[in-house]
C-alpha cells in the first residue's frame, strides 16, 4: 500500500494578547528555539510535501522567521479556527493527500503522535476525521469528546455540554488529521450560527457524522498537547521540555548531579560518561564529548567540549569556543572564538578571545588576550607547550612561539620566538626606609 503525501496546516494567526509582547506568540522560545520551530521540526520528520502556516497579526515576523520554509496564508479578519483552515485552501489547491491540522502554540507534539493520527486515518475502516484527544486531571473548560470505542459519537463545547457530558474526561486538543478531499468540502458546510459568530473547525466532525461517515480519536498525554497563551504557561512548558530532555540525557549515559538545575538548549548534544554538576546552563550549539566534566555554575553556548575535558566551576564558553581532548578551563575563565588545544590549561581568572592555544600550553591566572582596539578584533596565537605567566596581557595581533615562556606580569606587544623567555616589566628597585618615612609624614598630616 502506498503512503499518501502529507501536508501540514499550522494555525498561528492568534494575536497572543495575554503574552503582552511585541514578539509574535509562536516565536517565543522554548529551550532557545521558537515554539513554531519546535513544531515544524517534528513535522519535518514526516517529510511533508507541503507546509502552510496561517498568519494574522505579526505576519512580517513570521515571514522572517520561516525564511521560505513554509507557505503562508493570511487570515484577516479572524473568524474562528475553521475559517483559519479555510485560508490554506488556495495553497493546497493541487494537493491530494493527508492533512495534519496543528497549532503553532502547541509546540511539543511528537512526530510519533502525528504519525499515529495518520495511521488511524488510513486504517482499513477509513475514518473521515481523526481527532487527537487527551484526558487531563482537570478538564477545565475544554470541549468534550463523546465516544464509543475510538469512534466519536459527539463533540461538544464545555459551555454547551450537559452535566453528564461534562463528566466525560476525554477532551479535544484541536489537532486533527483529514484527507484533503474531505477537509475543505466539510468546511464549506460549516456555519457560524453560534454566540461568537465564528466558523469552528470542530464542526466538521459533527457534519461528517451526520452524513453517515464516522470519525475516530487518537489519545495522547496531556503534556504533549499543552498550549501557550501566557508567560506563565510558557514557563510551564519550558519546565516540561527540560524535564523530558534531562531524562533523555541520563538515559543516554550522562550523569546529572542535580538534574532539576541543569538547563539544556534544543540542540545540546551530550555524549556518554559526561558528568554535569548543578546549575549549568547550555545555550544553543553545544556539543559535549565522552567523559567530559562540567563543574557547577558554568554557562556554555556555541561551543565544543572535547573528550575528557574539564570545565568550571564558574566558567563561561561563548560562541566559537573549542576545548580539545583533556584540556581544562577552570573557575572564572571566559573563552570566545578560542581553540584550546589538547591538554592545554587555563585554570583560573583568564579571558581568551580570538585565540588559538596549542596543545599542552599553560595559561597562568589573570592572563588576558587584548583582542579589541575599539574598532576591530585581532587574533592571538599561543604555541604548543608555551607557558604564560600570571597576570600577563597579550596584545593582539601577537604570536607566542611553541615552548616559549612569558614572565608573570608581562604586557606582550610583539611576537615571541619559540623556546624564548620574554619579560616585559620594569626592573624591580628598592628604597630603604622609604615606607617608614612615608607613614610618619602621613600620620603627621592626619593629626594636624
Amino acid at each position: 500500500m502506498t503512503t499518501p503525501p502529507i501536508a501540514a496546516i499550522i494555525l498561528a494567526a492568534g494575536k497572543g494578547t495575554r503574552m503582552k509582547s511585541d514578539l509574535h506568540k509562536v516565536l517565543h522560545p522554548i529551550a532557545g528555539q521558537p515554539m513554531l520551530m519546535h513544531l515544524l521540526a517534528s513535522v519535518d520528520v514526516l517529510a511533508p510535501a507541503r507546509k502552510v502556516v496561517v498568519v494574522g497579526s505579526g505576519r512580517d515576523q513570521l515571514e522572517a522567521a520561516l525564511a521560505g520554509s513554509a507557505d503562508l496564508a493570511v487570515q484577516d479578519p479572524q473568524l474562528g479556527t475553521g475559517h483559519a483552515v479555510q485560508q490554506a485552501e488556495r495553497a493546497l489547491a493541487d494537493f491530494d493527500g493527508d492533512v495534519l491540522i496543528l497549532y503553532g502554540d502547541v509546540p511539543l507534539v511528537r512526530p510519533e503522535t502525528m504519525q499515529a493520527m495518520l495511521d488511524r486515518l488510513n486504517a482499513p475502516d477509513a475514518p473521515t476525521v481523526v481527532v487527537l484527544c487527551f484526558a487531563p486531571e482537570d478538564t477545565l473548560r475544554y470541549g468534550r469528546v463523546i465516544t464509543e470505542g475510538d469512534r466519536i459519537v459527539k463533540m461538544v463545547e464545555h459551555k454547551d455540554a450537559t452535566e453528564e457530558e461534562r463528566a466525560v474526561r476525554l477532551c479535544n486538543s484541536g489537532l486533527m488529521a483529514v484527507r484533503s478531499g474531505d477537509l475543505f468540502t466539510l468546511l464549506a458546510d460549516v456555519g457560524n450560527d453560534n454566540a461568537a459568530g465564528e466558523i469552528y473547525l470542530v464542526d466538521i466532525v459533527n457534519i461528517a457524522n451526520a452524513r453517515g461517515a464516522f470519525c475516530a480519536v487518537v489519545t495522547t498525554d496531556p503534556d504533549e498537547v499543552a498550549g501557550v497563551n501566557s508567560r506563565s504557561e510558557l514557563a510551564a512548558l519550558e519546565a516540561r521540555w527540560q524535564s523530558r530532555r534531562r531524562a533523555e540525557v541520563m538515559a543516554d549515559g550522562a550523569t546529572l548531579i542535580a538534574p532539576e538545575t541543569v538547563w539544556f538548549a534544543f540542540d545540546t548534544a551530550v555524549a556518554r560518561d559526561v558528568t554535569i554538576e548543578p546549575h549549568v546552563f547550555f545555550g544553543r550549539g553545544v556539543t559535549v564529548a565522552d567523559g567530559a566534566i562540567i563543574h557547577a555554575f558554568s554557562h556554555i553556548e556555541g561551543a565544543t567540549i572535547g573528550a575528557g575535558a574539564e570545565l568550571g566551576p564558574f566558567a563561561r564558553l561563548r560562541p566559537g569556543s573549542v576545548m580539545g581532548e583533556q584540556s581544562k578551563v577552570g573557575n572564572f575563565v571566559e573563552m570566545k572564538k578560542t581553540v584550546l588545544g589538547a591538554g592545554a590549561k587555563a585554570s583560573h581568572l583568564t579571558y581568551l578571545g580570538d585565540t588559538v592555544v596549542g596543545a599542552g600550553a599553560n595559561i597562568g591566572a589573570g592572563t588576558i588576550t587584548c583582542n579589541y582596539d575599539g574598532f576591530f578584533k585581532y587574533k592571538t596565537e599561543i604555541g604548543e607547550g608555551a607557558f604564560i605567566g600570571s597576570n600577563s596581557a597579550l596584545v593582539a595581533p601577537v604570536s607566542i612561539g611553541a615552548g616559549a615562556i612569558v614572565g608573570a606580569g608581562s604586557v606582550v606587544t610583539r611576537d615571541v620566538s619559540a623556546d624564548a623567555l620574554v619579560l616585559v616589566r620594569p626592573a624591580q628597585t628598592e628604597k630603604q626606609g622609604w615606607a617608614t618615612r612615608f607613614r610618619a609624614i602621613m600620620t603627621a598630616r592626619k593629626t594636624k
